[in-house]
């Protein structure tokens, strides 16, 4: 299905996507007693070639995004317009399963748990060459060749393609997640969490692996995580994402330097400092740990039950629009131009 096209510069633009779970009873003719506004009318675009980082506490919808982008969740509504390398623009979310399978080659996903996202009845051939002969890309000696290239390119010796995962670390199976993504060439790759299960010692390893892949292969990352110091080294642009909205949506620097919702402000205190002259030195923005319940979402402003600035005039009241603040820079906060709101300075990585 044809949709209208998108900016240039953009290889997906999501347009009020939603996605509900039903909440369901007890006992076999159970009813449904309610619903759970897991993502909640998001406006969002991931340009060509960028690192956009999408950031939040847990349970705030993050995964639940990025598994309607690559559809193993079908959004309860919404439109996710995909430029293809032809320029031509497709709804994602209204393909059947059929339609689909083309662009599942194209949107590939990064996934956390390095130990349980692999099968360990499969060999590193299989697993890796799965989406090659699932999608009848590849078989038989050109399918082994590809798998070989793609390891090697990770960092993985080809020789090591027919033991098992057990047989390695959780570094070397998290490059054979990366290399199962990326062996079906995609354009857009969802990497949910992909260096939150690793050592510290391993987690900027695979980060440069990322980059230099990203550099190879001209792709372009939607980067989900909860970790603040990783996104700041990795991400091109940041959207800041509470209770299934996102909340604030600018480039890195930009963010981390002068946010502009208060949510964004508390993540960025809790961001440790290296220095050891300058710990203890910013104030921490410490949150209430009453989040409230995504069932049965707060009126106006999601954020106002946790925020230190909250009024009952606007902030109860009225849901704030995520709308231009400073140049390429969003917020969704009714007093964003009256606030000073603390930031954290960065070092751009090279």
């Amino acid at each position: 299905m044809s949709a209208p096209a998108a900016e240039s510069t953009d290889i997906l633009t999501i347009e009020d996507l939603s996605m509900r779970f039903p909440i369901r009873g007890h006992g076999l003719f159970a009813r449904t007693t309610g619903e759970v506004h897991a993502v909640n009318g998001i406006d969002l675009s991931i340009r060509s070639g960028e690192v956009l980082g999408l950031v939040g506490e847990s349970g705030c919808g993050k995964t639940t995004l990025g598994r309607c982008i690559v559809r193993s969740e079908q959004p309860t509504e919404g439109r996710l317009h995909y430029r293809g390398p032809d320029g031509r623009v497709v709804d994602l979310a209204a393909l059947n399963v059929r339609e689909l399978r083309p662009y599942q080659n194209q949107v590939r996903v990064v996934f956390q748990d390095p130990f349980s996202s692999l099968n360990p009845r499969m060999t590193i051939l299989e697993i890796v060459g799965d989406p090659l002969k699932a999608g009848r890309i590849a078989r038989g000696s050109e399918l082994e060749e590809r798998v070989a290239i793609m390891l090697k390119r990770v960092g993985l010796s080809p020789g090591h393609m027919r033991r098992y995962p057990h047989a390695f670390s959780g570094g070397e199976r998290q490059r054979v997640n990366i290399a199962r993504a990326l062996i079906t060439e995609p354009r857009l790759v969802i990497a949910d969490e992909a260096v939150s299960a690793l050592d510290v010692s391993v987690r900027a390893q695979v980060l440069n692996l990322l980059r230099d892949l990203q550099a190879e292969f001209n792709l372009t990352y939607l980067f989900i995580s909860h970790d603040m110091s990783v996104v700041e080294n990795i991400c091109d642009r940041v959207a800041v994402m509470y209770l299934g909205k996102i909340v604030e949506l600018a480039d890195t620097a930009e963010l981390y330097e002068r946010p502009q919702h208060p949510y964004t402000e508390a993540l960025l205190s809790a961001v440790p400092r290296p220095d050891p002259r300058l710990r203890g030195s910013g104030r921490r923005h410490r949150l209430p740990d009453n989040f409230p319940d995504p069932a049965n979402p707060p009126s106006g402003c999601f954020f106002h039950t946790r925020c230190q600035y909250a009024d009952e005039a606007n902030c109860v009241e009225q849901r704030p629009d995520l709308r231009p603040i400073l140049q390429d820079h969003r917020a969704a906060c009714h007093h964003a131009e009256k606030l000073t709101l603390s930031g954290v300075e960065i070092e751009n990585a090279s």
